[in-house]
């Protein structure tokens, strides 16, 4: 290969790698700036709920708290219905939780005083979210609002994510230079917005792969794929989960607000003997109590006459995560697990989403994806700068199809690993080809007319 080869093959990849980054970054775009800014609100959950709804969360510290049957006996005299799960208060400042089904279908969580027995007030129950409002902001997050589809936008939108901070480096790398831009320079107009384009991105582009990696476990199609590969590999949920007895139909995470997330698929064991007298709750929590069960905890009722009590925990410390099942009659422990039961993928899985929300390493660990999250914007911004400066009146701008097409085949090999990988990028992979196609088409057809 002559030089000058050399030269147009490297310069016919470069134009075609700058055309898929601008593409697949317009498209993204908006689902970038969802993520980001949802996602650096809810790093910050529990202080925003904590401020928000201090007057039913904390409590003037008493002498002795009453127990959980008197507590739980207030709530539902106050808001009568079926109770569902209790929370007991987790500092001395802290109020109890009852969680209670109303008549009219709606589930509220009931804020106790656990000293008096005085009823705080009434949040529309917001499950792991804490709050109604962080709800919203949860559901946005994942864009389950327009269901199954905006769930599996999102999915495509973290795949790309990663494939452009890969393409993105690519960009960045210097062509004749020893470094690329690694400080803006520019003072004005488009060439600064292509600087600090280039050097957020550089800077933060592995906190950028990161965020997109750990929040994929909850996706559909990647996260389902992922379940099953840890599981059948024995490095998720180890197999023999209820050592031969006898399960439900209901996942675990229909029973609980938060479980470990390789769990959550997993069947609820049943109770034995229905035609037995419950365990009282005093003596549910008494019990998984005394099995060490850190504070913060939250205690299930049984669904149904085969049901059973689940007790669980997801602290900022995963490592006393933990999930506890009791036959509601006999009182046995069905099945109590913590991270170190869990598999190796399992704990991985674990300990990446704990820190993609913020509680790993707690304040230092929130400041860190929130500007991860803050550069997600800035990128977003830069982006959409540069391309409303480059774009001729009238048109979108995009960056030429290369000439020489025989070289960008080259990165055939590349598209089709990321397709497999991440199979909803593929799937908008063969879109975006389609489109680029018919683009061509549609040209050469008005060039030969």
């Amino acid at each position: 290969m002559t030089e000058q080869t050399h030269r147009a093959a490297s310069a016919a990849l470069y134009r075609a790698v700058w055309r898929w980054h601008f593409i697949a970054g317009l498209v993204i775009l908006p689902f970038v700036l969802i993520l980001a800014i949802t996602g650096g609100i809810y790093l910050f959950k529990d202080e925003i709920n904590d401020a928000a709804y201090q007057n039913l969360r904390f409590v003037q510290e008493g002498s002795a708290p009453l127990a959980p049957s008197q507590i739980t006996a207030a709530a539902l005299a106050a808001h009568p219905g079926e109770m569902k799960a209790y929370t007991p208060a987790m500092a001395a400042d802290r109020s109890a939780e009852v969680d209670i089904l109303g008549e009219d279908g709606l589930k509220d969580t009931v804020y106790v005083d656990p000293y008096t027995g005085d009823v705080l007030g009434t949040l529309w129950d917001g499950g792991a979210a804490g709050s109604p409002a962080m709800y919203v902001v949860r559901k946005l997050h994942s864009l389950e609002y327009v269901g199954w589809f905006g769930n599996r936008l999102i999915e495509a939108a973290a795949g790309w994510m990663v494939l452009l901070v890969g393409t993105g480096i690519f960009l960045w790398l210097p062509r004749g230079r020893k470094l690329g831009t690694v400080s803006i320079k520019a003072k004005r107009g488009r060439p600064w917005w292509r600087d600090l384009h280039a050097v957020t991105g550089i800077y933060t582009g592995v906190f950028i792969v990161f965020l997109a990696m750990t929040g994929l476990p909850w996706s559909g199609v990647w996260g389902g794929k992922f379940y099953d590969y840890a599981y059948a590999l024995g490095m998720g949920m180890p197999d023999g989960y209820w050592s031969g007895k006898p399960v439900s139909t209901v996942p675990v995470a229909d029973a609980v607000d938060r479980a470990p997330w390789i769990m959550e698929k997993q069947p609820l064991p049943l109770s034995g003997e229905s035609a037995g007298v419950p365990q009282a709750l005093d003596t549910v929590v008494a019990k998984v109590e005394d099995l060490g069960i850190v504070p913060g905890y939250s205690v299930s009722m049984p669904g149904g006459p085969e049901g059973v009590f689940t007790a669980s925990v997801y602290p900022d410390d995963i490592t006393y995560e933990r999930v506890i099942h009791l036959d509601q009659y006999s009182g046995e422990v069905l099945y109590d697990a913590m991270l170190e039961d869990l598999g190796t993928l399992g704990r991985w899985a674990e300990w990446g989403i704990s820190v993609h929300m913020g509680q790993e390493w707690g304040l230092v660990n929130q400041i860190v994806l929130l500007l991860a999250c803050l550069a997600m914007v800035g990128l977003c911004v830069s982006g959409a700068a540069m391309w409303w400066k480059r774009r001729p009146s009238g048109a979108l701008g995009v960056p030429q199809v290369p000439a020489d097409w025989r070289i960008p085949r080259a990165l055939l090999l590349m598209a089709v690993a990321a397709g497999i990988f991440f199979p909803l990028v593929g799937l908008s992979m063969l879109v975006l080809a389609a489109v680029e196609i018919a683009v061509h088409l549609v040209g050469r057809r008005r060039q030969l007319a």
